[in-house]
């Protein structure tokens, strides 16, 4: 069972090597993968992260595959097996040849030497599609927008940045609706965080108010005690929740209509846990063009108190396994 094997790899520091810290970022098309990711590389710095997206490992170009019965969202529409292979080589400490699609034209462009730095983040459509694939991570994360928001993203962004019409995008949805189903939502089950940006049900907005962020923090991996941080607060906080299949959950609320002195002193608080230099940098919750969003850049800090944590923990079975 090479899945069990690695996860036990993993825990023991078993290899004669010192692992990454291994985390996956999985979600639909335009849920905000990229952006969550962007704001991690950013404060850790390129040095210390590898960021690599698995719809490289599409087997077709944008062309070849129009006519085929399924969209790049089906398992047989990527090279699945190469993926778990390249998975386990870089949460082993080893470099991959990496194949490489090109989002803004469509096509497959030549492959590329990827090394593993202490972090790597694996951000795309099917990362924890298989039990193989999953037991390479260390922190599993599932974005979950309602479908209206994420439909509104991916509208503008393929309009903006891929060349699509919009009545392309939205067939293209529709199409893609039985494989998000089938293949990509299935994949929530398997994460230790879920994110979902979306408005507060029953609350009237102005237009222009971030969304706010809800986070599920399932108990499969420990979770920092924020209490204290939060302790009074209204527009960040922790209440009890339902999962999806009816079990209890911690879940973390942070109000987009939070005042930025109220969030800025949770991100204050957050920060010196993490053992970084200097203040929490602009690149957390930064949204591009300009804009931020305060539920987005403590949700990012949050996964880095997990990232820097599961970094002491492997440096420590690294140790304990060195002679």
């Amino acid at each position: 069972m090479p899945d069990k094997l690695i996860r036990i790899q993993r825990q023991t520091g078993d290899a004669p090597r010192r692992r990454p810290v291994m985390i996956a970022i999985a979600g639909d098309s335009a849920a905000g993968k990229t952006t969550l990711t962007s704001g991690l590389v950013a404060t850790l710095g390129p040095d210390r992260v590898t960021a690599i997206c698995v719809d490289d490992y599409h087997r077709y170009d944008r062309e070849e595959r129009k006519p085929l019965p399924f969209t790049a969202l089906h398992p047989d529409c990527n090279y699945l097996d190469i993926m778990e292979q390249h998975l386990q080589l870089l949460a082993a400490g080893h470099p991959i040849l990496k194949p490489v699609y090109d989002h803004g034209t469509g096509q497959l462009a030549r492959p590329e030497l990827v090394s593993p730095a202490e972090f790597v983040v694996v951000e795309g459509l099917l990362p924890l599609h298989s039990k193989l694939s999953r037991a390479c991570f260390d922190i599993a994360i599932y974005l979950d927008p309602p479908e209206e928001i994420r439909h509104g993203w991916k509208v503008r962004r393929d309009t903006e940045k891929r060349g699509y019409r919009e009545e392309q995008v939205r067939a293209e949805l529709r199409r893609r609706e039985p494989e998000s189903a089938a293949y990509i939502r299935p994949q929530r089950a398997a994460a230790d965080i879920v994110v979902r940006f979306a408005p507060i049900p029953g609350r009237d907005d102005p237009p222009g108010t971030p969304l706010s962020g809800e986070l599920l923090l399932r108990p499969t991996i420990r979770h920092p005690d924020l209490s204290v941080v939060l302790d009074g607060r209204r527009t960040v906080h922790v209440r009890l929740n339902r999962d999806t299949d009816g079990r209890p959950v911690d879940a973390l609320h942070i109000h987009g209509y939070a005042s930025a002195e109220e969030t800025a002193l949770v991100r204050r608080a957050i920060w010196p846990q993490l053992g970084l230099p200097g203040e929490p940098p602009g690149s957390l919750g930064d949204l591009g063009g300009g804009r931020r969003s305060e539920p987005l850049a403590i949700t990012q800090l949050l996964l880095l108190h997990h990232l820097l944590g599961a970094a002491e923990t492997q440096h420590a079975a690294f140790a304990a396994a060195t002679p």
